[in-house]
């Protein structure tokens, strides 16, 4: 059986109510909510929140909130391996063990059905732990350059100044979009970026983090733009 934990807590500070503010005409959370019931891969589709507007909202687009998280996993500072215990070890206590359970971001508009069918299938026909969105990063890593406190410039790593880009390894990052994973990986609290987990891979166009206003508005515009 598979389970679908979407976090989604009431304290967003750099974009309050970020995760029910309108995204192109609907709460952004209405795009995981969708993507995760037209998957069609779970038995449950829940929403761990500590808030009720959000549980309201979260409801009223087809997800479950049989709960409200507590307010001691719900700071700042709350990882999101200890959230999804929560959420599996509740719904093991009400008589619902899943096999797999996939976190899936309240903030990622850009998510499709697709995508998250392919992460339970690279998940159940590996022998990896989790497998998760990671997209390539669009500039050599290698070549980046850091702000002195004297207001100049320098390389991270002067040995890679002569080296062309194409010679450099490929690096990838994060989408943060979903993270599929072993329900007893969940709860022993391994570590989701390690050699236990097989990559997802999506385009850089369909892949955008929300963190402050400039995202929020750099999203939209892609999103219109792919939707035209």
């Amino acid at each position: 059986m598979n389970l679908c934990v979407i976090p989604a807590r009431g304290g967003s500070k750099r974009i309050p109510r970020k995760n029910i503010k309108n995204f192109q005409g609907k709460p952004i959370i209405a795009y995981s909510i969708a993507a995760a019931k037209e998957s069609g891969v779970f038995e449950r589709v829940i929403v761990s929140t500590d808030d009720e507007e959000i549980k309201v909202v979260s409801e009223s687009f087809g997800a479950e909130v049989p709960f409200l998280r507590p307010h001691d996993i719900s700071d700042d500072y709350t990882v999101t391996t200890e959230v999804l215990a929560h959420a599996i070890k509740w719904s093991i206590n009400s008589g619902f063990s899943p096999d797999n359970v996939c976190c899936l971001y309240a903030t990622a508009p850009f998510v499709t059905s697709k995508d998250i069918r392919i992460g339970y299938k690279k998940l159940i026909e590996s022998d990896a732990e989790y497998a998760f969105s990671v997209t390539k990063y669009n500039f050599p890593i290698q070549r980046a350059l850091r702000l002195t406190n004297h207001g100049r410039l320098e390389m991270f790593d002067p040995d890679n100044y002569s080296l062309r880009s194409q010679d450099l390894e490929q690096a990838w990052h994060d989408a943060g979009q979903f993270y599929w994973g072993k329900s007893s990986a969940w709860l022993d609290g391994k570590k989701i970026f390690s050699e236990d987990s097989c990559p997802v891979t999506l385009p850089s166009y369909r892949v955008q983090d929300i963190d402050t206003l400039d995202d929020w508005l750099r999203a939209e515009a892609m999103f219109a733009l792919l939707n035209i």
